[in-house]
């Protein structure tokens, strides 16, 4: 059976733990009624959260932090939540360096169990499938 769908623009999300919501939403959690939540991806939606029976919708202005999937191109946004690493800044090492050390270091820190993605990260789970597509797509850029 696949995820409920989003009741904004009616594409499957992806289940989240209650608690990165509870962490993420910056309003009373008197808010949070659904047993379970849903993450929407999608860049052109406004809903990042939504209730599995769909009757309760979070967008960003109801979170603590801008969202790396809403904002992909944004160079203050965060793409790693943990580290906080931003677009910039992995922008700005690589004009910088021509190469990007974030992955290494994103790594090594997940290695010494500094990491908190499930809880720290509005999609609920690591960072690092995110990063590597943002470094590719930043070195294509820098290429074209």
């Amino acid at each position: 059976m696949s995820n409920p769908i989003c009741p904004t623009n009616q594409k499957a999300g992806k289940a989240v733990d209650s608690l990165i919501l509870k962490a993420m939403l910056d309003m009373s959690l008197t808010n949070v009624t659904s047993p379970a939540y849903y993450f929407c991806r999608d860049s052109n939606c406004p809903t990042v959260y939504y209730s599995a029976d769909g009757t309760q919708c979070f967008s960003e202005p109801d979170l603590r932090e801008k969202v790396f999937q809403k904002h992909q191109a944004e160079d203050d946004v965060l793409v790693c939540y943990c580290f906080r690493h931003t677009v910039g800044s992995i922008r700005k090492e690589l004009e910088r360096t021509g190469v990007s050390t974030v992955v290494d270091s994103i790594n090594a820190a997940i290695q010494a169990g500094q990491c908190a993605c499930d809880i720290r990260n509005p999609q609920g789970d690591c960072c690092l499938g995110n990063v590597r597509v943002l470094v590719n797509r930043l070195k294509a850029e820098m290429t074209s």
